[in-house]
C-alpha cells in the first residue's frame, strides 16, 4: 500500500460542488488508487492529544460536527463507517514497540470532519473499517515522521494510511478574493512540493527552519503533522507525487500527495 496526504481545506468540501478538490476525492478510487483497502488508518489534524491515541470503536462510528456556523445541511450528513478495533490495537502495539511508551485508547470517539469529509467522498459506501490516530502538537515534525515509520508494517496488512490536514493553514490570513493566491502561501506551497518531489524529507521534518514563511503557513502545526506521519509510513526510499493542487480563499492550499513505497 502507498500512503497519502490529503489537504481537506474547509468543511464546505462536504457540500460545495464548485471545489475541484471535491471532484478529485470523488474520483480517488477510480483514478488514483483502485485497490480497495482492508481498513483505513486516518490521521486528522482535528484530533490533538498529549499522547498518541487511537479510537477503538465497535460498530458504526459517530459523525462529529466539529465546526460552527455552516449550512444546516452539513450537520445532517452521516458517515457511519465501521470502527476497526483490531487494527486500532495493532496500531497501539506497533507504536509501543517503536518506543512510544504512552499510547492511549478512546472507546467512544467517532470521526471528526478532518476524517469523515474526505472519506465520504473517497469511499461513499462507508463500508471500510476506519481507525483514527491523534496528533501531538507540542511535539515536532520528526516525532510524527518517526511515528509513521513505526506504522509502516500496516502497509503490508491491507491498511491504507491517510494523513488529513492542509498544506497551508492560517485561517486568520484568508482572503475573500479568490482570483489571487497570496504570495507567502504560494511560496510555502511551492517549497513543500519541491522538497517532497526531490525526496528532501528531512527538510520537511525541519520545515520551521527550512521553509519560507513557515510560521505564517502553519501558526499551529496540527494540520501539517498528518503529512509527516504519512511520509514516515511510506519509508525513506519512497517517492512523492503531487496528486492534486488548488486554492481557496487566497491562502488555503489543497495540495495533496501520494507516497509511492519502494516495496
Amino acid at each position: 500500500m502507498d500512503t497519502f496526504f490529503i489537504s481537506h481545506g474547509s468543511p464546505t468540501l462536504s457540500i460545495d460542488e464548485s471545489l475541484p478538490a471535491r471532484h478529485f476525492l470523488q474520483s480517488f478510487g477510480e483514478k488514483v488508487f483502485q485497490e480497495k483497502p482492508k481498513a483505513i488508518l486516518i490521521i486528522s489534524g482535528h484530533w490533538e492529544t498529549s499522547d498518541p491515541t487511537v479510537n477503538v470503536v465497535n460498530g458504526p462510528m459517530d459523525t462529529i460536527y466539529d465546526f460552527y456556523g455552516f449550512p444546516k445541511s452539513m450537520y445532517q450528513i452521516k458517515y457511519p463507517a465501521p470502527g476497526a478495533p483490531e487494527m486500532a490495537m495493532r496500531v497501539k502495539e506497533l507504536l509501543k514497540e517503536g518506543g512510544f511508551k504512552k499510547v492511549k485508547e478512546d472507546k467512544s470517539r467517532g470521526l471528526d470532519h478532518g476524517a469523515w469529509v474526505p472519506l465520504m467522498l473517497m469511499y461513499p459506501a462507508a463500508d471500510i473499517p476506519v481507525c483514527q490516530l491523534s496528533v501531538q502538537t507540542k511535539k515536532n515534525g520528526t516525532y510524527h515522521y518517526n511515528m509513521g515509520k513505526m506504522l509502516a508494517p500496516l502497509r503490508n496488512e491491507g491498511v491504507l494510511i491517510i494523513g488529513s490536514g492542509s498544506a497551508t493553514h492560517n485561517l486568520r490570513l484568508l482572503s475573500m478574493d479568490e482570483s489571487v493566491v497570496i504570495p507567502w502561501a504560494l511560496e510555502f506551497d511551492n517549497w513543500l512540493k519541491d522538497s517532497l518531489l526531490d525526496g528532501r524529507y528531512q527538510d520537511v521534518n525541519d520545515y520551521e527552519k527550512k521553509a519560507p514563511h513557515a510560521k505564517k503557513a502553519h501558526p499551529h502545526p496540527d494540520h501539517f503533522y498528518p503529512l509527516h506521519v504519512a511520509m514516515g509510513a511510506a519509508g525513506e526510499e519512497s517517492t512523492a507525487e503531487q496528486i492534486h493542487t488548488g486554492w481557496s480563499l487566497g491562502a488555503l492550499s489543497y495540495s495533496s500527495y501520494r507516497f509511492k513505497t519502494a516495496s
